[in-house]
């Protein structure tokens, strides 16, 4: 890939608003952007977060008037809600040492160092009340990999904030798996009625926005 390639595709991209309901990603992409997901870098590596896709259709129709009636909900080929970790535990941060030890072939033992940098911070009594603001940032991370990831396959997106995380919750049983839903993704293709599709793309100049200090 080259410059051009990448920027191109970032121009191309733009939140949708319209998806052809009657266009599914392909299984071989859809399952290469689930691996962006998996891929994706979060704090310690320790990944506070679930990435629910719901494929039920009744479940997003269930969803959307959550969601101020947003049809990319119910139209798009996938949906995903990102939802973090709303509390970090010793069994999560020794869970993920284990999973460390096994994949790299070391000793729990010489991950000790590593293990009590993590509780000294995330077990840390003052950290409770960030915990889930925390390990939304690291859902963040992750919603922007999937974009661009989704982008130089020619896979349009629409990252939506307008829900009411309590009813996503509810419906779909998040607190009692220990998350809240924090931000959510619709992806698929675009439908040739969507007009924003055509518009140019704003951003202030580069010029603004970047500072070499």
């Amino acid at each position: 890939m080259n410059t051009d390639t990448l920027l191109q595709a970032l121009r191309w991209r733009y939140a949708t608003k319209v998806f052809d309901p009657n266009r599914k990603i392909p299984a071989d992409v859809w399952s290469a952007l689930e691996d962006t997901l998996v891929l994706s870098a979060s704090s310690f590596g320790l990944q506070p977060y679930r990435f629910v896709v719901v494929d039920d259709p009744s479940l997003r129709q269930q969803l959307m008037p959550h969601a101020w009636n947003q049809r990319q909900v119910v139209d798009a080929s996938h949906f995903v809600v990102f939802a973090a970790r709303t509390a970090i535990t010793e069994g999560d941060i020794d869970r993920w040492i284990a999973r460390i030890a096994e994949v790299r072939g070391v000793t729990r033992d010489s991950l000790a160092g590593y293990r009590s940098m993590m509780t000294g911070m995330l077990l840390d009594p003052s950290f409770a009340p960030q915990a889930v603001h925390w390990a939304a940032k690291q859902a963040y991370l992750a919603l922007g990999n999937l974009m661009t990831a989704a982008a130089l396959l020619g896979i349009d997106t629409c990252p939506i904030e307008g829900f009411v995380p309590a009813e996503f919750d509810r419906i779909l049983q998040l607190p009692q798996q220990g998350y809240t839903s924090v931000v959510c993704c619709a992806l698929g293709y675009r439908s040739p009625d969507d007009k924003y599709a055509a518009l140019p793309k704003v951003r202030l100049p580069k010029e603004e926005l970047i500072r070499h200090v």
